[in-house]
């Protein structure tokens, strides 16, 4: 018996099986933009720069 598999799902496997570079230049993409390290004045500055936020923003005062 052969399992349910959505258009999407079999779309994604086929793309990856015709293009098997396509993984490695997905995770180069994402690291240009999320997986940075961030050094100690960044983190130094970040954490300064916070504003804490109040419960239950969505409602006026």
């Amino acid at each position: 018996m052969k399992l349910y598999e959505s258009d999407h799902t079999k779309f994604m496997r086929e793309l990856f099986e015709k293009n098997p570079k396509l993984a490695e230049d997905q995770k180069e993409a994402r690291a240009i933009w999320w997986d940075k390290k961030l050094d100690l004045e960044e983190r130094k500055r970040f954490k300064e720069s916070s504003v804490p936020q109040k419960a239950y923003v969505y409602f006026g005062k």
